[in-house]
């Protein structure tokens, strides 16, 4: 990647922070109800995120994710497959992160790996490549049949704002984390992912589990449309969580706290701030 000193205005203007922020809190309410839809009905809810690197995917998920039970709610982003998990049936290793009864999986890419950056890196032989592009149709419609709601969405991004963006996390220690080589790599094979995404689109986007495609650059438009279209797919009706009620505090029967003395206490490193500020 280019070390070139890069502009610092924005390549998109996005979504006013206010009008995205009401909007975001609306339809994260309507997540709860949702989800609660979900427990009582003992649906099964799968939704695939995927989309080129730096694409947004991960901030979606996070706003999708942010108020829902986690008991009931996961995301599932699984490492490079180990020696024994490359010798499996290529789609064993996410069976067994399928919901049960009542929950929903967030999938931080997926099986479609195969037909990503697998193609593209040549992780994966020809044979093995065509291989999944015949079975995954058939395995999501065996999903779909048995009644898991399976949704699957494709995050677009610009090559300009790709770029924009791996430069932002190169200089950012909290974020750097997540520019592999392989994220570095795909600016220069901007062309062969395109073409490795057009067929993967034509061979697996079926009736039973369409794609669904996000426009991405506006990061907050993106997650705005990602949750409405998510609550659209689902067919639940709005249920609240079952009322909670808090009893008043009892009178006290003598207990006695020990002395503080007597704890060992995290010290207050907020307090120094405050007092150096």
């Amino acid at each position: 990647m280019s070390t070139s000193k890069k502009s610092t205005k924005p390549l998109v203007k996005r979504m006013r922070k206010r009008l995205y922020e009401d909007e975001l809190e609306r339809l994260q309410i309507e997540l709860v109800r949702m989800q609660q839809w979900v427990i009582d009905t003992g649906a099964r809810v799968v939704v695939i995120f995927e989309g080129r690197d730096a694409a947004g995917k991960g901030g979606a998920i996070k706003r999708v994710m942010q108020y829902l039970n986690p008991r009931f709610a996961r995301v599932v982003a699984l490492p490079t497959p180990n020696e024994r998990e490359r010798t499996q049936w290529y789609f064993q290793r996410y069976i067994q992160h399928l919901p049960a009864a009542g929950e929903i999986v967030l999938m931080d890419r997926s099986w479609y790996n195969r037909a990503g950056v697998e193609r593209v890196m040549d992780y994966c032989t020809p044979e093995q490549y065509q291989r999944f592009l015949q079975q995954a149709p058939a395995f999501e419609r065996m999903l779909v049949d048995d009644g898991i709601i399976l949704i699957k969405y494709w995050y677009s991004v610009s090559d300009e704002v790709q770029e924009e963006r791996f430069h932002s996390r190169r200089n950012d220690p909290m974020r750097r984390w997540k520019l592999s080589e392989t994220d570095v790599a795909s600016i220069a094979r901007w062309e062969d992912y395109s073409r490795a995404k057009d067929a993967m689109f034509e061979a697996t986007d079926h009736a039973e589990a369409p794609w669904w495609t996000i426009e991405s650059d506006d990061k907050r438009a993106a997650r705005l449309n990602t949750i409405n279209h998510l609550l659209e797919q689902v067919p639940y009706e709005p249920r609240e969580p079952k009322p909670v009620d808090i009893p008043a505090r009892p009178d006290t029967d003598g207990y006695e706290r020990p002395a503080k003395e007597s704890f060992r206490y995290v010290p207050d490193h907020a307090e120094r701030i405050q007092k150096k500020g």
